[in-house]
């Protein structure tokens, strides 16, 4: 068992990375994949810089990686949005009658789904963590997943449904620009059911949902287990210089770049961090509120307009809204400094205002106002990519954001479990637990912001009085810790994020 007054110490660390002569590496398990690659090519960490200083030859190589993955991760997470959207699809359909559901047991399905996920996560993370193959771990459960949706087709009833179940200033927008593809999810997804619904045959259109849903999904993930890159060490498409380049630039956070070595004391340090603990509740009332609205926003329409065809399309605006929403938020973060903890509160306003369209806006009247409400509630997201973007950007150690992600994860698979079960059958198609229940989330996530700017920004000051008081040896700017794989907590030149 791990003691965790044996941690090493920084300056431990960086004895056992020198040699006698204080130049080579003499102890590689203390250095991070990357530093050990630029070692291995003899590239110095002054020729690192001159290529990191070549805008023009950084801006070639960053066109490159977009046009590499964000392709790849823009379509997988338009198809995962599409393929978890498909019980919302088929419930607005014949689901209910055809596989004799209630409202309760269509509660359990996404739970069960995420119950799932939960158990499945960790050992495929820890895969993931301590090998080079992670994007074939990607891959595969990919193609699991298609496969599993196409053989939810062959159930007749709820048993079995049930068990078939960059820097860190271009992370936030990069990231909103394929989170965004969940909005072009929502879109073609809804375009695609809408045509299944016009079909006609002996096949219940939920099936059919599901069998297309599932064969797309399955091709693509042999695709990304052709085309995606391991790593920006092991991607074969990228000269020497190129890999180094995109060395040099992750390195600008000072968050380490990759490492398939478990330190203890860093899932030790990532246990007793503050800032995981406010993420992780951060996370878990936002995933509360996106298990409601996810599963239950199509019911919500039906409510308004009884004929499925309809209610499909009148559902596809959401989608729309949605990109506006993350492509927005995730621009002002990568736009301005220092903002993300001021725009992941700011993006709740709508879901807010939404959430009480939905509950209290008469449907028989005011129809036009309950759609505008269920458009403009999912602001939320935006928040929760922000959130996602955070222990990128301020944690260093690769252990320790391994650890951060589980944490999140977790936090993740929780609350889109006890969402859904908000949305009370006997209490459609207003729902005002559900609703309360979002609002009172909504209120928790933005005090947990405030409380996470308030803890990093002590954090920046304190360090940035020690490094100009010079009183605490570390705390000067120190180059020994470049390729080191050293946690937030353990750099003194490490500032946060906010």
């Amino acid at each position: 068992m791990f003691d965790p007054k044996s941690k090493p110490t920084i300056e431990r660390i960086l004895r056992d990375t020198a040699d006698e002569d204080g130049g080579s590496t003499a102890h590689e398990e203390n250095l991070d994949d990357a530093e050990i690659f630029l070692r291995k090519h003899n590239l110095s960490t002054e020729y690192v810089q001159q290529l990191t200083s070549d805008s023009a030859g950084v801006r070639r190589v960053l066109r490159r990686v977009d046009l590499t993955v964000l392709p790849l991760l823009c379509v997988t997470y338009m198809l995962q949005f599409v393929d978890k959207q498909a019980h919302s699809y088929s419930a607005v359909f014949d689901l209910f009658t055809d596989a004799h559901i209630n409202g309760t047991q269509y509660s359990w399905f996404p739970s069960i789904f995420y119950i799932a996920y939960l158990l499945a996560e960790y050992p495929w993370s820890f895969l993931a963590l301590t090998t080079s193959i992670a994007p074939k771990v990607t891959g595969v459960c990919i193609v699991l997943w298609g496969s599993v949706l196409m053989l939810t087709a062959a159930s007749h009833d709820f048993t079995g449904m049930a068990f078939c179940r960059y820097t860190r200033e271009e992370q936030p927008f990069r990231a909103g620009i394929f989170t965004s593809c969940n909005g072009v999810g929502s879109i073609l997804g809804g375009l695609l059911t809408y045509g299944i619904g016009h079909m006609g045959g002996s096949l219940p259109v939920w099936k059919s949902i599901y069998l297309m849903l599932g064969a797309v999904t399955v091709l693509w993930g042999f695709v990304i287990l052709l085309l995606l890159p391991d790593s920006v060490i092991a991607a074969r498409r990228f000269t020497i210089d190129e890999k180094a380049t995109l060395i040099g630039r992750t390195r600008l956070g000072r968050t380490g770049v990759l490492s398939h070595r478990i330190r203890p004391h860093q899932i030790w340090e990532a246990l007793l961090d503050p800032q995981i603990h406010l993420l992780f509740l951060f996370m878990l009332l936002n995933a509360t509120i996106n298990g409601g609205i996810a599963n239950f926003g199509s019911l919500i329409i039906k409510g308004v307009v009884s004929d499925p065809l309809k209610t499909v399309l009148l559902g596809m605006p959401v989608g729309a809204v949605q990109i506006f929403w993350i492509l927005s938020g995730s621009y002002a973060a990568y736009r301005f400094k220092n903002v993300n903890t001021v725009v992941m509160p700011l993006y709740l306003i709508p879901t807010v205002v939404g959430v009480l369209a939905m509950w209290l806006v008469d449907r028989k009247s005011h129809s036009v106002g309950v759609l505008f409400g269920y458009y403009v509630c999912t602001g939320y997201v935006t928040s929760l990519v922000l959130a996602l973007q955070m222990p990128a950007a301020n944690l260093g150690g690769y252990t320790k954001r391994m650890t951060e992600t589980a944490a999140v994860f977790l936090a993740v698979c929780v609350g889109n479990i006890v969402g859904p079960h908000a949305f009370l059958a006997e209490e459609a198609p207003t729902y005002p637990t559900g609703c309360k229940v979002i609002l009172g989330c909504c209120a928790g996530q933005v005090v947990l912001a405030m409380m996470l700017r308030w803890l990093l920004s002590w954090r920046n000051q304190q360090r940035d009085a020690k490094a100009k008081e010079g009183k605490a040896q570390g705390y000067l700017v120190d180059t020994r810790v470049e390729g080191v794989d050293l946690t937030d907590f353990e750099n003194p030149n490490f500032r946060y994020g906010l």
